[in-house]
């Protein structure tokens, strides 16, 4: 059985007192060969344990094991736990308010670094690592960005994951995949939406249900959906405020036909019965684990699968290859993400923190050579370092080389309004999420309770627009030199990085 979160707490649980938090320290044998932590000298005596929150998966297992390793050289219990993003985005909310939150986490996955400052969720990591701006100084370019992970010049968020990684892969039993006659789709060569729709079916036929998804989780349809958008051409954004924004418009496009053909292909899929059973009532996770049960042929998600599989499942045989396009000749797009660093795995520095300086030298270790290349060797493909030169160190099987030659590949950095205009944080401050978002929408749509693809994503594209009317008018108020022109790029060639000539062009 697939555990990728083991030590789960409950939301009741959690709430009760921050040492209900995890319950337990590990006794996990170590995966970083005795490294060297170099603590900082005059660590103050412990405030009870160090706890640590983030989504678990692949790096979840690094830290748990580096964690236990670290507390034990600096003489501190210490409590990982790893929640999905959906109970992550319920938990960490809760215990902010209530004051049981661990020392250190990650945001939820629609929440901006702008908002966890200004509402006084975090405090500067910049105060606990020694030697700071030296330490700053070994990160590649694009580490650290003022409206990301630096407001007003301080650096709140520590980045360690790189980005250039293919989120939204089809995995696919390789076995059911031969025995449709579907062997000449692999890591170099995907599905066009016909070919993938045919195939489900083919395998839903020959009595195994064709695809999965854990759909219970609302961002699981739209990311798909954006990703499926974005490869027949949209050039959109991925993630939180970006997501279904043109870069070229500066307007969210949801309605586009790029985005009503993805959804398309999703219900078309259902409407044949290729898609398991009860999708919605599942959880990613459990999607993943029913794939290694042989319960479904393909599931649409992303690079943490593979070393997630090859642990859990090693006599699993299966493949990989890029998300679906319309057609061979779109087989070249690419996805894209808002930056070069894994912004979904910054870890932040509570507020409240009891062992800020114990966080602080965690971090530091992270951020080192050493650091990155024991990252390397366990976050693979689904987690991958943010140093570049350690994944030359790193021992990685034919799986995990093809998903991060994919990402080298197929995945592109889009412009970002948050390193033109650093008001744009004020934005995102002021952003109020509409009533409906665009997972429930698509997730809506999957289901039956709405209906009319283009008129319910033309109704989400125009609720997203006012709603970031309503917030450039707010931050206007609050003193923001701002206004939509900052979130056109027209000087955007989408098969290429936008980077710091770009930028300077404008």
């Amino acid at each position: 059985m697939l555990e990728p979160f083991k030590g789960l707490v409950s939301r009741r649980k959690f709430l009760k007192s921050s040492t209900a938090f995890g319950v337990a320290t590990f006794a996990s044998p170590s995966i970083i060969n005795a490294a060297n932590f170099m603590l900082p000298t005059g660590l103050p005596a412990p405030n009870g344990p160090l706890s640590w929150l983030d989504s678990g998966g692949r790096k979840g297992k690094f830290h748990k094991a580096a964690l236990a390793d670290y507390g034990k050289e600096a003489g501190i219990e210490v409590i990982y736990d790893g929640l999905p993003w959906s109970e992550l985005g319920k938990v960490l909310p809760l215990g902010i308010r209530n004051g049981s939150a661990p020392d250190t986490f990650c945001l939820p996955n629609n929440m901006e670094g702008a908002v966890a400052v200004n509402e006084n969720w975090v405090q500067p990591i910049e105060d606990y690592i020694p030697n700071f701006q030296e330490w700053r100084a070994g990160f590649p370019e694009g580490s650290f960005i003022e409206g990301i992970n630096v407001f007003d010049g301080v650096t709140y968020g520590c980045p360690y994951g790189g980005q250039r990684r293919y989120d939204d892969a089809v995995l696919f039993n390789q076995n059911l995949m031969n025995e449709i006659g579907y062997n000449h789709i692999g890591a170099t060569r995907g599905f066009t939406y016909d070919e993938m729709r045919d195939a489900a079916a083919k395998m839903t036929k020959a009595g195994t249900p064709g695809i999965i998804i854990g759909g219970k989780a609302a961002w699981r349809w739209s990311t798909a959906a954006t990703h499926l958008a974005q490869r027949s051409g949209a050039t959109v954004g991925t993630w939180g405020l970006w997501q279904g924004m043109n870069f070229e418009k500066g307007e969210y496009d949801y309605a586009s036909d790029h985005y009503v053909e993805a959804v398309e292909l999703l219900l078309a899929m259902r409407d044949d019965g290729s898609f398991f059973p009860g999708v919605n009532s599942l959880i990613p996770p459990q999607a993943r684990e029913f794939m290694t049960q042989g319960a479904a042929g393909m599931i649409i998600q992303g690079p943490w699968n593979v070393p997630i599989w090859q642990d859990a499942a090693p006599n699993f045989n299966f493949g990989v290859s890029p998300v679906a396009a319309p057609n061979e000749s779109a087989f070249g797009n690419p996805l894209y993400n808002p930056s070069l660093m894994q912004t979904g795995n910054l870890m932040y520095i509570n507020r409240q923190a009891k062992n800020p300086e114990y966080v602080g030298g965690y971090l530091r270790w992270l951020g080192t050579l050493e650091g990155q290349v024991a990252y390397a060797n366990v976050g693979t493909c689904a987690d991958p370092a943010l140093f570049p030169q350690v994944l030359e160190q790193a021992k990685l099987t034919k799986p995990e080389r093809e998903m991060i030659e994919m990402g080298e590949r197929l995945v592109r950095i889009h412009p970002n309004p948050s390193v033109r205009n650093s008001d744009v944080a004020k934005v995102a401050v002021a952003f109020k999420q509409p009533t409906l978002s665009s997972g429930h929408a698509i997730q809506g749509l999957f289901t039956g309770q709405l209906s009319g693809i283009r008129d319910t994503l033309q109704g989400l594209t125009d609720a997203r627009n006012k709603a970031l009317d309503d917030a450039i008018a707010k931050a206007k108020t609050d003193g923001a030199k701002i206004d939509r022109a900052d979130f056109v790029f027209s000087n955007w060639n989408p098969a290429r990085d936008y980077g710091p000539s770009q930028y300077a062009e404008l």
